[in-house]
Formats: C-alpha cells, sequence, structure tokens
C-alpha cells in the first residue's frame, strides 16, 4: 500500500518531524471540545479568524490568507505566480539546503529550480542568490530558520533579496522564527513583492489539524488567493486557531523548554564528539557518519530522529528535534548509548 505522508515511526518520541513535543495549549483542547453539531455540518466563515491572526501578528487583515497548513500556501504561491500567469520559461531560485515543498512546487507549475548552494557550514549564500536573479526569475524561497540547519538569514540580506528582484516574489519561510531570529513582517509595508511564511504546526503544536499562514501586500497576495480554494481549513481548525493565538502564555514556556534542549544537545555532541550547528529552530543537525544504522539503533530505543543522508548538502547527518527538555533527556540518553556501541565494537 502506498503510504500518503510520512510513514509511522512506530511507538516512541518523534522527534523526526519538529512537532511540538509538548502538545498544543489546554485552551485549545478546550475550544475544540465547544464545537458545535453546526460547526461541522456547515461550511466555515474565515472573517473572525482572519481578523484575530491580523490582529496577533500586527498586519492588515486584506495582507492574511489562511492555508491548509504552510505547505498548502508555498504550492499555492507558485500556482499563483507562475502557473496561473501562463509562464513557460519561469525559473524559482532556491537556497539549498532545502524544504522539499519549494522543488516540488516548482516541478508542479513546470517551472525551473535554479538551486544556489550554502557557503561554509551553511552559510546563507547572499550573494550567489543575487547574482542567480535573472528576468526568467519569477519566484526566490528563503527560509529562516533554514529547514535542517536552523541557521537564519539576516534581514538586511532578505531586504537586499527582495529588492534585487522586483519582478519576482520572495517568499519568506518563517515557520520556526518562534524559537529565534527575527520576523520579517515589520518590513513588508516596504516590500510589495515580498510574502511571508507562517505556521501554528511547529511552535503552537497543530501539526494534525494543518494550520499555516501567508501574509502579504495584495499585489503578492492577491495571486495567491485567487488559487486558493474557498474552503481550505475546516472549522475544528478554525477554533484551534483563535484558542492559540489567544494564549499568550503558552508560546513562551515551550520556546524556553525548545531553548534549553538545544544547549542540552550541543554539550551532549561535545560530549560524544558529534560534530553539530547551532541552531535557532526547535532541531539540531548533527553529523553521525553512517546514518542508516545510527537511525535504526536509536529507533531501536525508541529515539525516532530524521536522516538527512539523502540530501548531499547534509551528506552523514541526521536532524533531532529539540522540545520538552524530558524529552530530550530521553534522546540524549540513546545518543550516549548508541555512540559508546559504535566505540565498543
Amino acid at each position: 500500500m502506498v503510504i500518503q505522508g510520512y510513514p509511522d515511526p512506530g511507538p516512541g518520541l518523534r522527534l523526526h518531524l519538529n512537532e511540538n513535543t509538548g502538545g498544543c495549549s489546554p485552551r485549545v483542547l478546550e475550544a475544540i471540545r465547544r464545537v458545535r453539531p453546526s460547526d461541522v455540518s456547515t461550511y466555515p466563515s474565515y472573517r473572525d479568524a482572519i481578523a484575530a491572526t491580523a490582529r496577533h501578528f500586527g498586519v492588515n487583515p486584506d495582507w492574511v490568507l489562511l492555508t491548509n497548513g504552510l505547505d498548502e500556501g508555498i504550492l499555492m504561491a507558485a500556482v499563483g505566480h507562475i502557473a496561473r500567469t501562463r509562464i513557460h520559461d519561469a525559473e524559482t531560485i532556491i537556497p539549498l539546503p532545502a524544504f522539499d515543498p519549494y522543488p516540488n512546487s516548482t516541478a508542479a507549475v513546470g517551472a525551473a529550480a535554479i538551486r544556489v548552494p550554502p557557503g561554509r557550514d551553511f552559510a546563507f549564500p547572499t550573494e550567489a542568490v543575487i547574482d542567480a536573479i535573472t528576468p526568467r526569475t519569477r519566484m526566490i524561497f528563503l527560509n529562516t530558520p533554514n529547514n535542517p540547519t536552523g541557521q537564519l538569514i539576516p534581514i538586511e540580506d532578505l531586504r537586499r533579496i527582495a529588492r534585487a528582484a522586483p519582478g519576482a516574489v520572495v517568499l519568506i519561510d518563517e515557520a520556526y522564527i518562534e524559537f529565534g531570529g527575527t520576523s520579517f513582517l515589520p518590513e513588508l509595508p516596504a516590500c510589495p513583492n515580498v510574502l511571508v511564511g507562517r505556521t501554528l504546526s511547529k511552535a503552537y503544536g497543530l501539526a494534525g489539524l494543518r494550520v499555516g499562514i501567508v501574509i502579504g501586500q495584495p499585489p503578492a497576495l492577491d495571486p495567491v488567493r485567487a488559487v486558493t480554494l474557498p474552503f481550505n481549513i475546516n472549522g475544528v481548525a478554525l477554533a484551534a486557531l483563535d484558542a492559540a493565538l489567544g494564549d499568550a502564555e503558552f508560546l513562551p514556556r515551550y520556546a524556553a523548554q525548545v531553548q534549553e534542549s538545544r544547549e542540552r544537545l550541543y554539550a551532549a555532541c561535545r560530549r560524544l564528539g558529534l560534530e553539530f550547528w547551532p541552531s535557532a529552530a526547535n532541531y539540531v543537525l548533527v553529523r553521525v557518519g553512517d546514518t542508516a544504522p545510527f537511525v535504526a539503533a536509536l529507533a531501536a530505543r525508541r529515539i525516532h530522529v530524521r536522516d538527512r543522508s539523502k540530501d548531499p548538502i547534509t551528506a552523514g547527518c541526521i536532524r533531532i528535534t529539540a522540545g520538552m527538555v524530558e524529552h530530550t533527556g530521553a534522546a540524549i540518553e540513546a545518543l550516549e548509548s548508541v555512540v559508546g556501541s559504535e566505540q565498543s565494537s
């Protein structure tokens, strides 16, 4: 049977998809319990959810589009700005390493992906990205913090790229910005060709409900809105969105757990002699060498991590979610056991 999505890794601690390991806010569960039969049997209204989202992010409601996960927003941006305009020689620019939906969405609309490799230690290649811009460039995908490295793109570099590509749409994916770094949202009024993508899947713990957000001025957002299905977010997810954004204490508490977990993972990697990269997100990229037996050994200890070795840019690397400190402690125990077993064999 063909599996939709990612295969279930089985029992154990899920540290392979950057989910919130502590779950969602209790207010979210309370809001879901209050969902009425009519909320399920009728098509949802998005007005209140969009207004709440706009207030939360400090933007005009007309600049907000809710999507079925940020993945849908990425795909619809490509459809709206490339496929809908029937541009046959369109190109997108994708700095590496990259989130899979960027090349996948590029291929889906028949465009050519111009891949730009990173600098040393995954440094963001600002000059190379700017040099890659041509009249055929229709979209530039920028991910800050980067998945899977956790590296940030400086705000000034984001500005420079947006200015250098007035004929293209720059999509800045901030799926993990709540864990570190500065959002580009305050810069949007000066950047009509920029879209900022946000999600409630990670920091807010709503991955199972699929709530994404695309924010931008009408010139960049309207073509995306024009191709997005009218009832793409279900009523239960809308109730959860309002409750998640309304809990002002939940996010800082979880972000603090993530920060401590990252530091503990760094310390463990230093003790174990594993190369790693400091991260601004809720995960850490670690080089372990031969990944397949390493990942299998962790899975046998009920710790599931992401094997990143299929991408040649991150060969020999695994990505470990940094969530609740207690979960990170269990992951570190498993890491120590696996490395110890390798060293003694």
